[in-house]
């Protein structure tokens, strides 16, 4: 599988990450297969929340990883904190401190490769962000930090203070879920999707090196939008007749379409359907002409002035 560097680092990362929230939905013999089945398609890069599974995922893997025959720095672990569920966002010392405690036991490791701040806080002091990753860092807890769902001139305010780049933005974006590229594309429009729901995030996150990581890149308004014909029929045509031309699968034409942009996008693939994360492997050898990368945004609903 093609790898990209991760944000300024020199760390090399496959293009698909195997987000682990749904790993509940195995029994402990089949996450031991699909991670085995993840290893041999070049997938090494495993994608955490403490939240997810109110943190049963992260047990799950790291008993089943404790059972391969696999040297922990052949993976790239990443995890997120601070959403304390149904309650508040917490990126304060104290909780960051816990939370990574509480993320590294159950994974059964020593040290997570990356660090994300799951959601902004609006009650963030950036220097009580900064003094956690300084000691996260210095402890040997964590090599590299990032965020998750943050805007420009959130991500600027943290920049201020903290001394690490941080060289991940984890966010929502599929082919029906790009309004982070129309509200480029119809700058200046009285349009709906013109609107500025992002700050320009992509182009900010290209300009300062930072790796846009896409969670949910299958998903539309009600789920997936692959086979959602009564939502998304022209997308669903169109993905069919490239399918057929490439020789391969309507999900893997999404995840192509995403791997296409030149941001280096990574794909966070949460499937745990061997045979469809087989298929999101085999986006990262299919490059889409211009044409047909327009023609799958414009199926999804989306215009060109």
């Amino acid at each position: 599988m093609k790898t990209i560097n991760l944000g300024k680092t020199t760390l090399q990362v496959p293009k698909v990450a195997l987000g682990c929230m749904r790993i509940t939905e195995l029994n402990s013999a089949d996450v031991s297969r699909y991670l085995s089945q993840a290893l041999s398609l070049g997938i090494n890069f495993f994608d955490h929340a403490d939240i997810y599974g109110g943190g049963e995922c992260e047990k799950i893997f790291g008993n089943a990883f404790s059972k391969l025959n696999v040297s922990r720095d052949k993976i790239i672990i990443q995890s997120k904190c601070g959403i304390v569920p149904g309650k508040m966002y917490d990126s304060s010392f104290d909780y960051i401190m816990k939370s990574v405690d509480g993320i590294l036991k159950r994974l059964n490791t020593d040290y997570l490769d990356i660090l994300l701040l799951h959601r902004p806080d609006a009650l963030v002091e950036p220097e009580e962000v900064s003094k956690a990753f300084d000691e996260l860092k210095t402890k040997g807890k964590v090599r590299y930090f990032g965020v998750s769902n943050h805007r420009p001139a959130q991500i600027e305010l943290l920049k201020k203070y903290i001394k690490e780049d941080l060289c991940v933005n984890q966010m929502q974006l599929s082919i029906p879920f790009s309004y982070m590229l129309s509200e480029g594309l119809e700058t200046n429009m009285q349009t709906e999707n013109a609107v500025d729901r992002s700050g320009s995030v992509l182009d900010y996150c290209r300009l300062n090196s930072i790796t846009m990581q896409a969670w949910s890149p299958f998903r539309g308004k009600n789920g997936s939008f692959i086979e959602d014909n009564d939502t998304y029929s022209d997308l669903n045509w169109r993905l069919g007749e490239l399918a057929a031309k490439y020789n391969t699968s309507k999900t893997a034409i999404a995840a192509a379409w995403l791997l296409r942009h030149p941001a280096n996008i990574q794909i966070v693939a949460g499937t745990m359907n061997g045979q469809r994360l087989s298929d999101i492997v085999t986006a990262t050898e299919i490059i889409l002409t211009r044409e047909e990368w327009y023609s799958l945004y414009l199926s999804a609903g989306f215009i060109l002035p």
